[in-house]
């Protein structure tokens, strides 16, 4: 079994550590609507790369 021979500093251990950060989201804009998205998904509006993959429900009127 390995076992370490010092203990690690904590320079190094930071050092080790820098490669671990969160990096932002890959962000697009579709370019029909302008929506906002993640990269390679569909948008909330249903268009994927420009064109409508997903049709959004008709929304009814309770007026009538």
């Amino acid at each position: 079994m390995a076992v370490q021979k010092s203990r690690r500093t904590p320079s190094t251990r930071g050092m080790r550590r820098s490669h671990d950060k969160l990096k932002n989201p890959a962000l697009s804009v579709d370019p029909t609507t302008g929506e906002t998205h993640l990269r390679h998904r569909v948008s909330p509006d249903g268009f994927y790369r420009g064109e409508q993959v997903i049709a959004q429900p008709e929304i009814a009127d309770d007026d009538e």
